[in-house]
């Protein structure tokens, strides 16, 4: 297929338009007022439709001129993408990168860095994979993930520190654990409990107290949470999903030697040497971040 016209054409049209006149587009552009007039004439003559007209001494797009520019400026911001994505690839950077978040991790502690990555970076795609125990070690050993928010360090992957999460037992005010003023362990072996389950397709890992004679198993903690508020059973949540959701309807318990624990939060980069130009500066972003939270 052959183009009648060209993206410099319609960049001069669009630059008459911000300007307001065909002389202060020419000075823009560093171009002659009579180089610009020349090019829109071919333009209009190329389409067969009037693109200006003068009013005031000025020169105006016409309706049919403003609605082509609706138009070509989606055309010209993607001819801007594309050159973008060469300038990227040219210099290495990565299409996509993977990101897997251990399901403990704050999320905004992901998605605030990653606003400002991708306010200098408009080409490389991001996959966020939510993860658990296994699956959270198995992404990282696999090399499956360009960046992992981990629990634990894994062997031979060096990690920085990210975050840590504190986990508290929260029940319903409708539980019959809420009117206990200091429940004890045997309170909760008796109690039905929430727990969350192993993501990872291998071998499957348990962690925290799983003592409770009955269980209901789930797949994150929005569903956690839901379950916990129905006065479903009890659930080791982080504090901040409780926070975040400030229910007055929920109870933290004040569990006698169980009060709450502390889940620390890593940061690792599973491909090592390997990792993407582009996964190394997000990376960088988050542990800065990370730097002005702890």
């Amino acid at each position: 297929m052959r183009l009648k016209t060209t993206l410099e054409q319609w960049l001069t049209l669009v630059e008459i338009d911000r300007c307001g006149s065909i002389q202060a587009a020419a000075s823009k552009l560093n171009k002659s007022h009579t180089t610009l007039i020349y090019a829109i004439k071919k333009l209009e003559r190329q389409l067969g439709v009037q693109l200006l007209k003068v009013e005031a001494r000025r020169a105006v797009l016409t309706e049919d001129g403003k609605s082509l520019l609706r138009r070509a400026h989606s055309m010209l911001e993607q001819a801007k993408v594309l050159e973008d994505m060469s300038n990227q690839l040219t210099r290495g950077l990565e299409s996509e990168i993977v990101i897997g978040i251990d399901h403990l991790c704050d999320r905004q502690w992901l998605y605030q860095p990653m606003a400002e990555f991708l306010a200098r970076n408009n080409t490389t795609s991001i996959q966020v994979v939510e993860t658990s125990l296994s699956k959270t070690t198995s992404m990282v050993r696999t090399e499956s993930s360009d960046i992992s928010i981990i629990t634990l360090p894994i062997t031979n992957h060096p990690s920085d520190t990210f975050g840590m999460v504190s986990m508290l037992p929260v029940v319903s005010l409708h539980h019959p654990l809420a009117k206990k003023l200091n429940p004890c362990l045997a309170d909760l072996n008796a109690s039905r409990q929430i727990v969350l389950r192993d993501l990872g397709d291998e071998t499957k890992q348990d962690a925290g107290w799983l003592k409770s004679s009955q269980r209901i198993t789930v797949d994150n903690f929005d569903h956690a949470w839901q379950a916990t508020k129905q006065g479903l059973g009890y659930c080791r949540l982080p504090k901040h999903i409780i926070d975040k959701h400030n229910d007055k309807e929920m109870l933290i318990l004040n569990v006698e030697h169980s009060n709450r624990y502390q889940v620390p939060l890593h940061l690792t980069l599973p491909k090592g040497a390997k990792t993407g130009p582009a996964a190394l500066a997000l990376y960088q972003l988050m542990l800065a971040s990370a730097d002005k939270r702890i």
